[in-house]
């Protein structure tokens, strides 16, 4: 099966995840740090200290017992990562039958979605998959763009969101917003977020920003080089 590439926002999305054991946890971190609005977490075990640390986040809770059909009401995606084959099945079934997106953790080509590896720098997300038929390959993939793409294009996104209002608020055509940011984007300001150099990223901002922009350059690299 080749699946359909998508990211979504779980912004007022109710999440379920059944099963919290390492493979579970990993999913409960993933979806905790993209922002969903209501994470319930259901699994008989004890939890252990990891588990007990994500509990405590912003629209997390944790309840320790069996699932129940009424479990996936009002949910918008669930995650079956149980121990138990069949009761991962039954999960499955059970959102096909709602419409609910589900990912089965033991048998991906089962649910109706698989998550991806993927590389993440900041706002920047890089996702891999084979579809299945090669997790090495895909590991390998994953390596090679970790070495690729380093924590400079994580500080040219934090770059671009304190910038973009600035720009767009000049009230300037598309077209010459679109030269602007393609501009940014070909310039050296990666080597200098790299390089740890601030007075080559100042020079960048001063070459290819409107002048009327200038004053805000100081606080635009704040932090970031």
């Amino acid at each position: 099966m080749r699946y359909y590439p998508m990211f979504v926002s779980l912004e007022d999305r109710a999440c379920l995840v059944v099963g919290a054991g390492q493979v579970g946890l990993r999913k409960i971190q993933s979806l905790a740090d993209c922002g969903a609005s209501r994470l319930v977490v259901i699994d008989r075990r004890e939890p252990n200290q990891a588990l007990l640390e994500l509990a405590m986040r912003p629209g997390v809770s944790l309840e320790q017992r069996d699932f129940q059909e009424s479990d996936l009401e009002g949910v918008f995606l669930v995650i079956a990562a149980t121990s138990d084959a069949s009761l991962n099945l039954r999960i499955g079934a059970l959102c096909r039958e709602r419409g609910i997106l589900c990912n089965m953790v033991d048998a991906p080509d089962q649910g109706s979605f698989i998550v991806p590896s993927s590389v993440t720098r900041g706002d920047l997300s890089i996702a891999i998959s084979t579809s299945g038929q090669s997790p090495a390959l895909t590991k390998r993939i994953r390596k090679d763009l970790q070495d690729r793409f380093g924590e400079e294009y994580a500080r040219f996104l934090q770059l671009m969101s304190r910038l973009r209002p600035s720009v767009l608020a000049l009230g300037q055509e598309t077209e010459a917003n679109s030269a602007l940011f393609r501009r940014l984007v070909g310039s050296k300001l990666l080597e200098a977020f790299r390089l740890g150099d601030v007075s080559l990223a100042q020079v960048e901002l001063s070459v290819h920003l409107p002048p009327e922009l200038h004053h805000l350059i100081p606080e635009l690299l704040d932090g970031l080089a």
